[in-house]
């Protein structure tokens, strides 16, 4: 998941109760169908468990789906053969060389797509992209991503794939939006900056039979406005109704989704079908990312997926990934410190909380079995070395420079800890992340090695698993540079 400024839209920030003229409801695609649950699995961790391990725990699970940020062999080859469909993506860094040289996208495609198929990997969608038009990256990626997509959809069809497998854009959900005077869903349109782009994109998604990929995230409703409504981000009740051209709103998702069924109409594509490519709960980095507004969240979530009730203008089954699967240690914090908590599982492949993937109350997440840890050590703060207390602050933003001190933060999960709690929690993680390597653990004698668990009240001091190795990657899924390649082709007669 890409820096998320906004994927909450005026519409869904707003509990107004204006009642306008009925209108029916647009049809939903695949209504008879049953919800598709699947996850997004992000890799951006210092330590990332075994792939093969991870498809177990989903098997075991009953995941059928998975969303991918970028094609890596590693962790696509760990599908083979066990029939959770895919979606691939091709990484932002790469979108210009996907617009500018069409054999960029050939090679692509005949290494991530055709190569995975022949292997047993049931790919589905390729990604172009994740959220390009977000305006934290002041319109650098507009020109190449249209172009970009074309390319590649272009490339699946020439390589006879383009019935099956689908080129498609994640967005986020700031690409469209309702005027802060009328902040209802059938207001909505796509942003005014990128309007006559969007449309050119819908209809060639709707020409190819392409879904629109969108992340919704509520949590950020409450995140970035203090006077939103808590309970209308959740789906048990309890807030204020929207009342819009007959439908009524109860929670910010179906007002945020139907905002967008708004826009696709306006565009002239009111049946294009839509895929939630990322919608979650964080747990950890801010007042409100806790575990219980987590699974207050997902419960709700998962039974209205389980019953297959859409939303006011597309009831039925809907399609959606979960964000993410596992914690992510390396993310950027840019928009807060949050971004690093998003997993149903911790970093050990723990479940956080009880939760049912069904939505029908039948079974618990199941974790990732038999993930092997360092010994059972702790660095602390050793305040023994009174003389030295001087370079205290610079040795503790050091760590924290290097490590994951987010649950340190202002309504963390850390964040009741006394001065010198704060410190030995910098000094472990910054440890922990080094493998427990001994020099990480000196700090000019400020720190020191303990056999007891550091872990205070609800502030889990962790210790870092075994992280696995690259070394076991079949032959046959081992990736040539996409740039030597090219470089070869290019000199060809």
């Amino acid at each position: 998941m890409a820096l998320r400024p906004s994927a909450v839209t005026a519409a869904a920030a707003c509990v107004a109760t204006v009642v306008l003229m009925a209108l029916l409801p647009l049809p939903a695609s695949g209504s008879d169908e049953g919800a598709a649950v699947g996850v997004n699995w992000g890799t951006m961790m210092s330590h990332p468990i075994n792939p093969s391990a991870v498809v177990r725990m989903l098997l075991l699970n009953g995941v059928n789906r998975v969303k991918m940020f970028d094609a890596d062999p590693w962790t696509a080859s760990a599908f083979a053969n066990t029939g959770i469909q895919l979606m691939l993506a091709v990484p932002n860094d790469q979108l210009a060389s996907l617009a500018g040289d069409p054999r960029y996208a050939r090679l692509w495609v005949n290494q991530n797509v055709t190569g995975y198929l022949q292997a047993g990997i049931d790919v589905r969608y390729v990604a172009v992209g994740n959220e390009p038009f977000l305006k934290s990256y002041n319109g650098s990626l507009i020109n190449v991503t249209f172009p970009a997509l074309k390319s590649m959809q272009r490339a699946l069809d020439e390589a006879g794939l383009g019935e099956k497998i689908k080129a498609v854009l994640p967005l986020n959900a700031d690409v469209y939006n309702s005027p802060e005077n009328k902040p209802v869903p059938s207001a909505g349109h796509f942003r005014k900056d990128i309007n006559a782009l969007m449309v050119d994109i819908v209809n060639f998604l709707h020409k190819h039979d392409a879904p629109f990929v969108v992340n919704i995230y509520p949590f950020l409703s409450l995140y970035q406005n203090p006077n939103f409504p808590l309970n209308f981000s959740f789906f048990d009740g309890g807030s204020k109704l929207v009342y819009d051209e007959g439908m009524v709103y109860t929670n910010v998702f179906d007002a945020n989704f139907d905002t967008l069924v708004w826009s696709l109409r306006k565009s002239g594509v009111p049946d294009l079908k839509i895929i939630v490519g990322e919608v979650g709960w964080p747990t950890d980095g801010d007042k409100n990312a806790n575990v219980r507004y987590a699974q207050k969240f997902y419960d709700g979530f998962l039974k209205k997926m389980g019953r297959n009730v859409g939303t006011p203008l597309r009831p039925g089954s809907m399609e959606v990934y979960l964000f993410a699967l596992i914690d992510e240690n390396q993310k950027s914090v840019l928009p807060g410190r949050f971004e690093r908590h998003w997993g149903l599982v911790a970093y050990d492949g723990k479940p956080k909380f009880s939760m049912d993937l069904s939505g029908h109350g039948q079974d618990n997440l199941v974790g990732v079995e038999e993930v092997p840890y360092l010994p059972a050590q702790w660095c602390v703060f050793n305040k023994d070395e009174k003389d030295k207390y001087k370079d205290l602050p610079a040795s503790v933003d050091y760590a924290c420079s290097n490590a994951d001190c987010t649950p340190l933060g202002y309504g963390s999960s850390c964040n009741g800890l006394s001065h010198d709690g704060n410190i030995s929690y910098a000094f472990n993680i910054y440890f922990q992340t080094m493998d427990q390597d001994v020099r990480a653990c000196s700090f000019g004698g400020l720190a020191k090695i303990t056999m007891i668990n550091a872990s205070q009240g609800g502030c889990l001091f962790p210790v870092q698993i075994l992280s696995a190795s690259e070394k076991v990657v079949p032959l046959r899924f081992v990736h040539v540079s996409l740039l030597v390649l090219l470089v070869f082709v290019s000199i060809l007669p």
